[in-house]
């Protein structure tokens, strides 16, 4: 098997067959984190390096780099001509552009497959780490641009998706329930979407605009509010203390003169039921349910005993309801089955 010798470019010095091999670093960013902000073994690496290249002349970390006195050389090298840049014993910091450099390393790959090329000691380096919940600044971004350049986004007004929250509410219930981890994480990003749909829609809003920003600042300022026994002075050990703290804050805040104030009345009839029966029962009112007769009285009575049982009524006739649906099908295929 003949030698196979690495070609040289005439902008990358050579490099001996002996010479040692040297260092590559490839050196990554996060776009969601601020140019400049890198972490100490990036900059110890960038300052140490013999040759820093980066093929995108624009580059956000560029200006930053220069200014810290770092001289970055815009080039793109192929793998082989970054091989030979590292011969003798240098190292080569290479600033990947957002793509990640796919050709490059692909292409050191190839030569450290051959087995026919001494390769420089390879590194991947992560500068700057995305933080939790970075990804979400991405849904933000994409959410400008579909409503700046898509059709059917751009028209959308808040009661136009109304139907869409309630619809992929109870798609991620019955993902909860059916135990589906997949479904679960993608009804969840369909939740969230329309969070951040009718927070976009309502940065236009002539007269009171507000955008995701100051939905997630009033949610934030709710939670540490209500929850003293974190964030404050006060103390809970049990869930009830807790939620004796959530109750106590909250009706600070608002300041209402019926524990009926804030029920959503056009949710489900049994969720509804269950959730008069729980303001009644946590407030201590003695307030008896109506004696009418009817299907309906008795639903509401089953609901408040639901309730005060610990159980979530809605949930157990859906519960019910899956059971019977299952039910049904077993009916029809065994039909089927006698022809």
């Amino acid at each position: 098997m003949g030698y196979v010798r690495i070609v040289n470019a005439t902008s990358f010095e050579g490099a001996s067959e002996q010479a040692a091999p040297g260092r590559v670093v490839l050196l990554t960013t996060s776009h969601r984190v601020a140019p400049g902000l890198l972490s100490w073994p990036a900059w110890q690496a960038l300052h140490a390096a013999d040759r820093v290249l980066c093929a995108d002349a624009t580059h956000p970390q560029l200006p930053y780099l220069r200014e810290a006195g770092i001289a970055v050389e815009e080039a793109a090298p192929t793998a082989e001509e970054l091989v030979d840049a590292c011969a003798g014993g240098r190292t080569v910091v290479v600033v990947a552009t957002g793509e990640g450099e796919p050709a490059l390393t692909d292409g050191l790959a190839r030569l450290a497959g051959s087995g026919r090329v001494r390769m420089p000691e390879l590194e991947l380096l992560p500068a700057s780490y995305d933080l939790p919940g970075a990804r979400l600044l991405d849904l933000v971004q994409v959410m400008d641009r579909l409503r700046a350049e898509c059709p059917w986004t751009s028209q959308k007004t808040h009661k136009g998706l109304a139907k869409y929250a309630i619809e992929e509410a109870y798609e991620l219930v019955e993902a909860i329930e059916d135990g589906d981890r997949d479904e679960l994480r993608e009804e969840l990003g369909d939740v969230l979407l329309q969070v951040v749909f009718h927070s976009r829609i309502a940065e236009e809003d002539p007269e009171a605009p507000f955008s995701v920003d100051d939905v997630a600042g009033g949610i934030v300022a709710k939670l540490i509010h209500r929850h003293p026994h974190v964030f404050g002075d006060e103390t809970a050990s049990t869930p009830e203390e807790v939620k004796e703290h959530w109750l106590r804050t909250k009706a600070e805040e608002k300041q209402r003169t019926s524990v009926t104030e804030g029920i959503p009345l056009h949710q489900p009839g049994l969720a509804l039921a269950a959730k008069l029966a729980s303001r009644v029962r946590t407030a201590g009112l003695a307030v008896p349910l109506p004696s009418t007769e009817g299907i309906g009285y008795e639903l509401l009575a089953l609901a408040a005993r639901a309730e005060s049982e610990g159980t979530d009524p809605e949930a157990a006739l859906r519960a019910a309801a899956r059971a019977y649906r299952d039910a049904i099908v077993a009916y029809e295929r065994a039909e089927k089955e006698k022809g």
